[in-house]
């Protein structure tokens, strides 16, 4: 276990320091610019120190996620173009590519899962869709948010969860099994639900499409996400005749299903809108994403078969560099409201999250789940997928004032969800009853 008065930390909370000092000098003097330096690298020293501290390295995404935002705030035009080139319109693809490594470290047996846990399960999904969008309505409603920033809170609790979670729960003793089944389940039917509960909680706030809402679900989201199972899965085929065959099989069959799935919805819905052009587009983009994962999933296994532990190093590091740039990008877009409303935002996410626990614990142990399942839950309950509220914010909505709540909840989620973990760590779960 690393020492947290190591040769290395010392230097970080040297540099940590120092920065505090130029961001000292940058106030007294009006410096933006040292104040700037001052605050992110002081941020960057901090998260390098956690990352070796035996206790605090469960902050560490947090301290990166809070950086990518102080970043943009303080220097947005970093976070806008590159010669020319608008960095906001590689958003959605950031957001499929934060999927697909949620996907690739998943596999069937977590969907099959579900089977031998249907009572957890079960009452997990039915807090998770009821719980959380209630408590979006309500906490938007308390603090008088204006219409889209209000659909934004009610979009966040409306989503299903994200991985995040399956990381607290494993710091926290809960049931990882369990979570992992929870955040499959509830991304499998969020097609349904989220569309289906904001049209009912926020469509009185803002303009929402049912059908585009889940046609976007299913390309920013279950594609991605099935890309992702199926090349873990294959993954594992070494390179023979054989073994082609079952990695060419899976990959054909989930092309096939994807582009199956969005046509016939586009063919479904082509009879009573005569304007299809956007219902195309989501076909168009589903047939190029589906396509994609044949070809990737394919060259995946002619480099890595048969290193299925080489491979599973990669995607939570680059899921959470894709999260940083994406933070980064939407909140140079956003800046100004930001500025405005952020504070404001932070107390809603703080509510929004720590009523959620609450709840999820508390609900969860009257309907009989105890123990880890009980703390699992909790977590599942609490903790949504900002990643995919942020994602149909941009698509659907097209709203920058939707967007601002998913920014400022990813952040203070992983930090709520540190805490309680650190929490329920030294404290172990009581005897499970079965569930």
């Amino acid at each position: 276990m690393p020492n947290p008065t190591s040769q290395p930390n010392k230097l970080f909370l040297i540099v940590a320091a120092a920065a505090v000092v130029l961001f000292a000098y940058g106030l007294t003097s009006g410096a933006q610019l040292a104040v700037g330096i001052g605050v992110v690298g002081c941020l960057i020293a901090l998260a390098f120190y956690f990352r070796k501290h035996p206790t605090l390295h469960i902050v560490t995404f947090t301290a990166w996620l809070t950086i990518s935002t102080v970043a943009a705030l303080f220097w947005p035009d970093l976070f806008l173009e590159w010669n020319g080139f608008q960095l906001n319109s590689i958003n959605l693809y950031l957001v499929q590519l934060i999927m697909f490594c949620m996907g690739a470290t998943l596999s069937v047996s977590d969907f099959l899962s579900a089977l031998r846990m249907p009572k957890a399960v079960g009452i997990g999904m039915m807090l998770q869709f009821s719980v959380m969008p209630i408590v979006g309505v309500v906490v938007a409603q308390a603090l008088g948010f204006e219409p889209e920033v209000a659909a934004g809170i009610i979009l966040v609790g409306s989503c299903s969860g994200g991985v995040a979670s399956n990381l607290m729960v494993f710091l926290a003793r809960g049931n990882v099994a369990l979570s992992v089944t929870m955040t499959a389940c509830s991304t499998l039917i969020a097609p349904l639900m989220t569309p289906m509960l904001m049209q009912t909680l926020a469509g009185r706030l803002i303009e929402i499409d049912f059908w585009a809402m889940a046609l976007s679900i299913i390309n920013l989201v279950i594609i991605p996400i099935g890309g992702g199972l199926i090349i873990n899965r294959v993954i594992e085929e070494r390179r023979t005749a054989a073994a082609f065959v079952r990695v060419i099989g899976p990959l054909a069959l989930f092309f096939g299903a994807g582009v199956a799935m969005i046509a016939g919805v586009v063919l479904y819905l082509g009879g009573a809108n005569p304007d299809t052009t956007f219902l195309h587009l989501r076909l168009h983009q589903g047939v190029v994403l589906s396509g994609l994962t044949l070809v990737v999933g394919l060259l995946l296994n002619f480099t890595l078969a048969g290193h299925r532990e080489t491979f599973q190093r990669f995607p939570p590091l680059i899921s959470m560099v894709a999260i940083c740039v994406f933070l980064a990008i939407v909140t140079a877009n956003s800046r100004d409201d930001l500025i405005s409303i952020g504070l404001l935002l932070v107390l809603a996410a703080f509510l929004h999250n720590v009523i959620g626990y609450l709840l999820g614990y508390w609900l969860a142990g009257m309907a009989g789940i105890a123990g880890s399942n009980r703390r699992t839950v909790a977590f599942e309950v609490g903790m949504q997928n900002s990643g995919m509220a942020g994602g149909l914010a941009l698509s659907v909505l097209k709203s920058t004032g939707a967007v601002l709540a998913p920014i400022i909840f990813s952040t203070v989620m992983n930090v709520t969800g540190s805490m309680l973990a650190s929490y329920w760590r030294d404290r172990p779960p009581a005897e499970e009853s079965a569930a």
